[in-house]
């Protein structure tokens, strides 16, 4: 099963890295400043490192410092490495690490467009990655451990990889009650970050078990159910208000009056499943009753 869900991951964030969101998108900028991002951070970077897979935001909790070498778990297009980049300096050096080719070569592309040159990326899994042990000041990840279906390797990897003393500062989603059967059963919804979470305390003990301390899991307050603001995001250079006949699924073809708002000239956006099916469960559930935007806070020990 865990082959089945890795496979279903690669492909659904490989669309993502090909639909062309981008905080051009005042969905998607919407997104990423719900969840911390200031206008600011994002117009400081490649408009296609930002894609509105956010649930916090991990450069602005971790306290990075000149020198340090960061991780970033689930890299994406690389909104977490590029703002790391910066904080660490030319001293320092961001990474990233994410499974899915498609976002491994996104990244690239808008290093070369940031030219910063601390920043590298790697095509690997959470759990086996290219790094030397005791080599990492901080490792950070931003909405994304909670798709990896063996946690408790993720955990050993990452302390694997961390300095002594070294420190996890993640941005996630975890549980505060049993989501309902649908949500649970539902391989979007793990996609969507939301199926694969697990409760809160869970989450602790994993990390402690994994031989970390001064483990804190804390929920940010953060409102989960602003992943619908990227929807219509297909195409729309200025998103307008679609007509109620343009439903989450439909096509351009299948709403011809919608054609207006969403179907017009475009700048390559085209809203991928996952994110259309995300937007569809918090229109139907409100997620916050489940689950939280959580701040992940651990140390290795010296």
């Amino acid at each position: 099963m865990s082959n089945e869900i890795e496979e279903l991951v690669r492909s659904k964030y490989g669309s993502v890295a090909a639909s062309g969101l981008s905080s051009d998108q005042a969905g998607v900028r919407a997104v990423a400043e719900a969840f911390g991002y200031s206008a600011e951070d994002l117009g400081s970077i490649p408009a296609e490192a930002n894609m509105g897979l956010s649930c916090g935001n991990p450069t602005a909790t971790a306290g990075l410092k000149p020198g340090e070498v960061v991780v970033d778990l689930g890299s994406g297009g690389g909104l977490d490495v590029f703002l790391a980049a910066r904080k660490v300096g030319p001293s320092g050096k961001a990474i990233g690490i994410d499974m899915t080719a498609a976002m491994v070569d996104l990244a690239r592309r808008n290093a070369a467009k940031d030219g910063a040159p601390n920043v590298e990326f790697h095509l690997a899994p959470i759990d086996r990655m290219p790094l030397p042990d005791d080599s990492a000041d901080c490792v950070i990840s931003n909405c994304v451990l909670n798709l990896v279906p063996d946690k408790a390797a993720a955990f050993r990897e990452i302390a694997r990889i961390l300095k002594p003393g070294g420190r996890l500062a993640v941005s996630d989603i975890a549980l505060k009650r049993p989501l309902p059967p649908e949500l649970a059963s539902d391989l979007m919804a793990y996609v969507g970050c939301i199926a694969g979470a697990i409760p809160i305390e869970e989450y602790k003990a994993d990390l402690l078990e994994a031989g970390f301390s001064h483990v804190e899991v804390v929920d940010s307050g953060a409102d989960l159910n602003a992943y619908a603001k990227i929807e219509n995001q297909a195409g729309c250079c200025t998103p307008q208000p679609a007509p109620e006949v343009f439903k989450v699924g439909d096509s351009c073809e299948s709403a011809p009056q919608a054609a207006a708002s969403c179907c017009g000239p475009t700048r390559g956006a085209n809203t991928p499943e996952l994110l259309e099916r995300l937007a569809e469960l918090v229109r139907r559930y409100d997620v916050n009753d489940f689950a939280a935007s959580v701040k992940v806070f651990a140390v290795k020990p010296t």
